[in-house]
């Protein structure tokens, strides 16, 4: 709690501060959705080489082919949790979006 909060409460209410005189107003330019999209893109994509590099190696592994299991195992649990942070992220912006379009107007 700061000292303002705390001088508030013996205060008249024409002394009061409004809260948002501490937050600082955030710039967000449009060209910042863009990066923000083409960077989401990138992690996609590499995801997608990965998931497939793994279901090549899990076949190689199949048929005898694979040398080194513990790479295998490694690369497959790497994929793994990546693919879950990727699907918490979505997860989380699918979240926003639906609160937004519950907001009213």
């Amino acid at each position: 709690m700061t000292l303002e909060a705390i001088a508030a409460v013996g205060a008249s209410p024409s002394q009061i501060v409004a809260p948002t005189d501490f937050i600082e107003p955030v710039d967000v330019s449009p060209d910042m959705s863009g990066v923000v999209f083409d960077s989401l893109m990138q992690n996609l994509e590499s995801l997608n080489t990965q998931v497939q590099a793994g279901s090549a190696s899990t076949t190689q592994l199949a048929l005898g082919q694979a040398d080194n299991l513990h790479q295998i195992m490694i690369n497959g649990e790497q994929t793994r949790l990546q693919f879950e942070l990727m699907l918490a992220v979505r997860n989380k912006v699918l979240e926003a979006y639906q609160e937004l379009m519950r907001m009213q107007v």
